[in-house]
């Protein structure tokens, strides 16, 4: 019965997100309208021999694209909780015979299903429109970047546990998310920031997302990313104790 609750849930959450064009785009398209545009600028300025070309079109724009696809699905996350907290949806919710984890875990699955298919379709794009001339372990890349959303969306959940209202649940989502791209170590290596920005990188789930999508798209064995997985599965679990703790179902 919880089983059908949850896939039952989640359908409707979908059909839900679909119906707005606007966050539709903002979840799916703008991550791989960045990643186009991006390469496509990137390919016409720098030199294709170069060092700064090579290593950014073929390792960091798709790794970029992807943390955008992330956040993204945070940003969704905090807006849609804030809006269900204003509307009285989620009360009516825990009304019914479903958990409250069932709830949120619908909600987590939306996004992780989003992720995948917006990651899909960079993929597409990509080739049809730029192709970037890597042969990169797609599958293995795909669960690193499911397993990085589902951290990351912890940070979600904290914020929408605290954020008072819809309007500016976005806002201040996206004021905490995008400046963690600054030490994630995506722009500037981790060990040449200063040494407070090292320990404020070493903190945030970000960071270590960063490390395992570059490695497993170069190629790297998941054995050489343990401490990353590790890193990302604490950071969910303290999040959630923590949203746990501060969550307002009204």
């Amino acid at each position: 019965m919880m089983m059908r609750g949850l896939w039952k849930l989640t359908w409707i959450e979908i059909k839900i997100f679909l119906r707005e064009p606007l966050g539709a785009f903002g979840t799916m398209g703008f991550p791989v309208l960045v990643f186009l545009v991006l390469g496509r600028v990137a390919g016409r300025r720098l030199a294709p021999t170069s060092l700064a070309a090579s290593s950014f079109i073929r390792v960091g724009l798709p790794v970029l694209a992807s943390i955008l696809i992330a956040i993204s699905a945070v940003l969704s996350l905090v807006t849609i909780i804030s809006i269900y907290r204003e509307g009285g949806i989620l009360k009516r919710l825990r009304a019914t015979p479903l958990r409250p984890q069932t709830i949120l875990t619908a909600h987590v699955i939306v996004k992780l299903i989003l992720t995948a298919v917006t990651l899909a379709l960079m993929v597409l794009a990509g080739k049809r429109y730029y192709p970037v001339g890597v042969h990169a372990p797609l599958f293995s890349f795909t669960i690193a970047l499911l397993i990085s959303t589902w951290s990351i969306l912890s940070i979600g959940f904290l914020i929408a546990s605290i954020v008072p209202t819809a309007r500016f649940a976005q806002p201040i989502g996206a004021v905490i998310m995008y400046p963690m791209l600054a030490v994630s170590g995506l722009f500037v290596p981790v060990a040449l920031l200063p040494p407070v920005g090292q320990v404020v990188a070493k903190i945030l789930p970000l960071t270590y997302a960063v490390s395992l999508l570059e490695g497993i798209w170069k190629g790297d064995s998941w054995w050489a990313h343990t401490h990353d997985v590790a890193a990302l599965v604490v950071a969910f679990a303290v999040c959630t104790a923590l949203s746990a703790k501060v969550f307002r179902w009204e």
